[in-house]
């Protein structure tokens, strides 16, 4: 039971009388006033409805213009207006005596200028003439309830608004009157309480047989009951003098201890409205229900269940009853005044609450009217403030507690940052993160709170959470636990998150544990292993050389990483780096040229220190071996280039051989003085150079040692194979003062020799091109002169016998016309010694544009002040290419021979014609 007395009194309403309109001679401002003898009233549709004494109806609409009809002809003793639908049901007399009859009325209907009565019937429980007491209705139209002085309850069941389709019987009968009636509905059940003077029953009407249940042994007097709105759970509320009780359908709910005798019982919008005689003016009644006298005076209360606040308390005259309708409430007094209170808005009523420091009733309030989340946190934030400036620091972290989402927490982190309050700034930030609102900052500043306080409880809790729970930015975590020393903790978040490169680091450089770093590499996928082992292979190389080499074999292999990239993580591990190398050369044939380049090198720097003979020889085989495996054809210079570093003279020669280096082969012979390597260079590539026998006749002619022997071979070369003319010999030699006459006495006889002979034989040809030369001029004089006679009987180019009509060229050849007219290009030229004139007039056409291009050379090379300009020019254009003409057939290929072609290809075609 709440004891009333405990509760706040606010002023949450304003008071004022309602006046009357102003008129069109701008009067008013004058109370408004009721008509006499008001005996019922109600509200609703927009309208507040009264019944007299003198059976009229009237309505009173927000424009303060009543209006009224004639509903019964006596008097108008209950009116129930519904919210939902425009139906006014009425009770009242139409004659003198206990005969009240129930009128439904429809509101937007007329008859005759007045509302439309759809239904008349007599509200008397059976035959039994007795008064109305109270009256409600369903507002979905299909069930009303009377109530009557004899204890009777009458329930009409079905459209109320018409007599064939509803069915009115008595629900309850009792010794003791019927004060109130409610309906109550609940998703599809409808529940009607019932309550006496002397208990309270409910009746189950969605259910056969309607089951009642008695759920109190006192009652109330009339119009001390109502049902409350879905906030109170649509309780039935019934007040007696002492208590106000709440029920559910099955049972009793609270209890309110509001002294005093109650006259009138309302719920508005989540209040109750209680009317009672004021008890400092007149004395209590022993009968609930009594009228009040004209003297007396009324106290209107009204409260907040739910907030435990009585929101307006004042004392009225003689109110005859309250109603709600437009936002507001009105109270008709019986002098036929209209007083309204209007109930302030929430921001007022909050401020009021904030000037009296009342910030918990405040909080309340603003919840049962649904403030927004922005409006209750500024009440915490205002509340928190209150508490922060009393110095309760546990209390206003609390309230800002409730501010997070919407105030900034820079505004509370501010207040708290002092070290005797690390405690509420700690549950603050607790809190944010909870919320999944806070930032890095804030996770920097809730671990460096729990480092502060050495709490590694909490700091566990915090850093522990799932996954899915993660409510901090986890790197920012990392580094604070890192920098604060809780090394394994910041270990446990990188691991569990996947940071891995915050683990490496931690483990590398703050626990130094190499080992488990390198068991943790081993763990990642491939590409984020293979990127860390290039970050971090060279420290882990350093501390566990052999583990690491052989993880590097794992991802290179098995993973086909680039094992050229991982070579710069064997720095000052050359032994681990040749391992590596030589398995990956095994394993992996086409591996990246960077990998053999690198073998190459360490094999040639392992064979250039090692001093034990035999270890030197393995090592020379070694590196020879790889370089003869063919995979530095791409790089020869690279591997010449270690190769004469190392001076690894057999590697050097070997590639000069493969690059087709013979100059360099030979004058690597030549620095040596190694004068039978000379000869035997020239000898294996001389057909393919040359020019070597030249160099090394050079060479030894520029020795003074006794060379004589050398000397006679290269020479002898020299003059099977004409590479150099005999007095160039003779000069070359002259610079070798051990050189005489004997060693080249031979070379010149022989070269004398061969001379005459082709002098010899070049007189004989040119004697003979004189005598042809003779012989062809005789014949052209004979064709100039003489006529000829052609005496040929056959074709020269199928071999047939001639026939007319025939061709016949000077140089003795005939043809068949159809066979010349088939295989000449010039009605002008024989077909047989075409081919033989036309290489002839190339040769001299050749030889005269020759000349001519050798004359315009020669005169501009004299005349230019760049001569290399024009030297170069000219071997672009060709000038300087060897033409080689073909004068001669090929040797065995005789006219005859050409003719048997032609003659072959002519019959080919006359088959193919055929």
């Amino acid at each position: 039971m709440a004891a009333y007395l405990q509760w706040r009194r606010f002023v949450f309403f304003d008071r004022e009388t309602v006046k009357e309109p102003p008129g069109p001679d701008g009067g008013g401002g004058k109370p408004f006033g009721l008509p006499p003898g008001i005996a019922v009233c109600d509200s609703g549709r927009g309208s507040l409805v009264f019944g007299d004494m003198e059976g009229q109806i009237w309505f009173l609409p927000r424009s303060l213009q009543l209006s009224s009809f004639q509903a019964y002809k006596l008097r108008v003793t209950h009116l129930y207006q519904l919210k939902q639908h425009s139906i006014l049901v009425s009770v009242g007399e139409d004659e003198e005596g206990i005969n009240p009859l129930v009128k439904v009325w429809n509101l937007e209907k007329r008859d005759g200028g007045n509302p439309l009565c759809t239904r008349i019937f007599p509200a008397i429980p059976g035959n039994k003439p007795t008064v109305v007491s109270c009256l409600t209705v369903h507002e979905n139209l299909n069930f009303m309830a009377i109530g009557f002085a004899d204890g009777s309850v009458v329930l009409t069941k079905g459209d109320i608004t018409r007599d064939r389709h509803s069915k009115t019987q008595i629900l309850h009968e009792g010794s003791y009157p019927v004060t109130g009636l409610a309906f109550r509905q609940s998703g599809k059940t409808t529940h009607l309480f019932v309550v006496t003077t002397e208990n309270i029953q409910s009746y189950m009407l969605s259910v056969k047989d309607y089951p009642h249940l008695e759920l109190d042994t006192h009652g109330c007097g009339l119009r001390c009951s109502s049902l409350s709105d879905p906030s109170q759970d649509l309780q039935f509320i019934v007040a007696g003098n002492e208590c106000v009780y709440l029920y559910q359908p099955d049972e009793r709910g609270p209890c309110f201890a509001f002294e005093g005798q109650k006259l009138i019982v309302h719920w508005y919008r989540g209040y109750l409205i209680i009317v009672s005689k004021d008890r400092k003016t007149s004395p209590k009644s022993e009968f609930a229900g009594n009228e009040a006298q004209n003297s007396d005076k009324q106290v209107l209360n009204i409260y907040d269940l739910c907030n435990k606040f009585i929101a307006y308390s004042s004392i009225f005259d003689d109110i005859v009853d309250v109603l709600a309708e437009w936002g507001s409430l009105y109270v008709l007094t019986r002098d036929g005044k209209i007083h309204v209170l209007q109930e302030k808005d929430t921001q007022t009523k909050l401020e009021m609450l904030f000037r009296k420091n009342l910030f918990e009733m405040a909080i309340n309030l603003a919840k049962s009217h649904h403030l927004d989340s922005d409006g209750l946190s500024e009440i915490f934030r205002q509340y928190g403030d209150h508490l922060y400036n009393k110095g309760n620091h546990d209390g206003a972290i609390q309230q800002y507690i409730r501010t997070i989402g919407k105030l900034e927490p820079s505004y509370v982190i501010r207040k708290f940052l002092d070290a005797q309050r690390i405690h509420n700034l700690t549950a603050y930030l607790q809190t944010l993160h909870l919320q999944s609102l806070a930032n890095a900052d804030h996770t920097t500043l809730l671990l460096n709170c729990y480092t502060k306080l050495k709490d590694s409880s909490k700091l566990e809790e915090f850093i522990k959470t799932s996954e899915s729970e993660v409510r901090f930015d986890v790197e920012t975590a990392i580094k604070v636990l890192r920098q604060a020393g809780y090394y394994s903790h910041a270990v446990y978040l990188a691991e569990k998150h996947a940071h891995h490169e915050w683990y490496l680091k931690i483990q590398l450089e703050d626990i130094k544990n190499y080992q488990e770093a390198l068991r943790y590499i081993g763990k990642l996928p491939f590409d984020q292993a293979e990127s860390n082992m290039k970050r971090y292979g060279k420290i882990l190389m350093h501390h566990v050389p052999n583990e690491t080499t052989e993880l590097l074999k794992i991802l290179c292999t098995d993973y086909r990483a680039n094992s050229e990239e991982f070579i710069p993580v064997f720095a000052n591990n050359s032994r681990e780096l040749k391992a590596f190398l030589e398995h990956m050369t095994e394993v992996q044939a086409d591996s990246p040229q960077g990998v053999y380049d690198t073998l190459l090198e360490l094999r040639l720097q392992n064979w250039a220190h090692e001093q034990d003979e035999q270890i030197k020889e393995k090592l020379h085989n070694e590196a020879l071996t790889l370089l003869k495996s063919g995979r530095f054809r791409t790089v020869f210079d690279k591997a010449l280039v270690l190769c004469q570093m190392h001076n690894f003279k057999d590697g050097v020669l070997y590639l000069y051989e493969q690059g087709k280096l013979f100059q360099q082969i030979m004058h690597y012979h030549m620095q040596n003085e190694q004068y039978k390597k000379v000869i035997e260079v020239c000898e294996l590539y001389g057909d393919q150079e040359a020019c070597l026998w030249e160099q090394a006749l050079g060479y030894f002619a520029r020795k003074e040692e006794d060379c004589k022997e050398y000397i006679a071979a290269v020479l002898k070369h020299i003059e099977n194979k004409n590479l150099m003319p005999p007095l160039l010999v003779v000069q070359t030699l002259a610079h070798n003062s051990t050189a005489t006459l004997s060693v080249i006495k031979d070379y010149l006889v022989n070269k004398l020799q061969k001379q005459s002979r082709q002098i010899e034989q070049d007189e004989q040809r040119i004697q003979k091109y004189r005598e042809e030369t003779t012989r062809i001029r005789q014949e052209i004089e004979e064709l100039k002169a003489s006529p000829k006679i052609f005496q040929k009987t056959k074709c020269s180019i199928c071999t047939s016998a001639l026939e007319l009509p025939s061709v016949h060229f000077l140089c003795g050849h005939s043809f068949h016309q159809h066979c010349f007219e088939s295989y000449s290009e010039s009605d002008s030229e024989c077909p047989t010694c075409m081919p033989e004139n036309r290489k002839v007039m190339d040769m001299i056409r050749a030889q005269e544009q020759k000349r001519d291009l050798h004359d315009q050379f020669q005169h501009q090379l004299k005349c230019s002040n760049d001569g290399f300009s024009v030297v170069a020019d000219y071997f672009g254009r060709g000038v300087f290419n060897k033409l080689t003409l073909i004068t001669d057939l090929p040797p065995g290929k005789a006219a005859t021979t050409i003719e048997a072609g032609l003659q072959r290809e002519l019959l080919i075609h006359a088959k193919r014609s055929t």
